[in-house]
C-alpha cells in the first residue's frame, strides 16, 4: 500500500471511532468499565513452572561444563517423538525439555529395557541416565540396567511406570 492509502484509512478509521453512537433499544452504550467487566483473563503458567529446576542441576551443570560421561537424574516434558534407531542394539528416541532453554536426547535401549509404548508429547517423565554432552543439550542414555551388573544402571519413569 502507498502512504496515501495508509494515511486515508487511517483518517477513516479514527473518524468512525468518533462518530456518536446511536441508543437504538436494549443497544445501551458501554462504558470502559462495562467492557472490562466482561473480559476473560488466561491462567497462564509460566514455562519454568512446568519445570523443577533443582532436580534437572546436576544436567544443567554437565551441559555447561561440556561433560560427558556423567551420570544424572532429572525430570521433563517430551517434546518430540523420532523414529527408532534399529542399527545394533535398537533404540526408541525422543526429546524431553528439562527447562526454558535445554533439551535432551534419549536414546532408549529397547533390547535391555521395555519400549515406552504409551509416550507421547506433552507427557512428564523422570530419568537416569549417563548424559553426554552435544551443543544441541546433550544425550541421555544408559536408562536401563546394566546386563552385566557391573555398573549401576539407569531408568524413566512415566504415567507411575519404571522402565529399566
Amino acid at each position: 500500500m502507498t502512504r496515501f492509502t495508509l494515511i486515508a484509512l487511517s483518517v477513516c478509521l479514527v473518524a468512525c471511532l468518533q462518530a456518536p453512537q446511536e441508543d437504538v433499544g436494549l443497544n445501551q452504550p458501554q462504558s470502559a468499565v462495562a467492557v472490562k467487566d466482561t473480559t476473560q483473563t488466561l491462567d497462564l503458567k509460566p514455562l519454568s513452572n512446568q519445570f523443577n529446576l533443582d532436580v534437572n542441576q546436576t544436567v544443567v551443570d554437565a551441559f555447561e561444563r561440556r561433560q560427558s560421561d556423567v551420570w544424572v537424574q532429572g525430570a521433563g516434558i517430551v517434546t518430540k517423538l523420532l523414529p527408532d534407531d534399529n542399527k545394533g542394539s535398537r533404540h526408541q528416541k525422543f526429546l524431553v525439555r528439562i527447562n526454558e532453554k535445554q533439551s535432551l536426547l534419549f536414546a532408549h535401549n529397547i533390547d535391555l529395557s521395555p519400549r515406552i509404548n504409551a509416550l507421547k508429547v506433552g507427557d512428564s517423565i523422570e530419568f537416569k541416565g549417563e548424559y553426554v554432552f552435544n551443543p544441541k543439550g546433550g544425550v541421555i542414555h544408559w536408562t536401563h540396567h546394566d546386563p552385566k551388573g557391573q555398573q549401576q544402571g539407569g531408568w524413566i519413569k512415566h504415567q507411575g511406570n519404571t522402565f529399566e
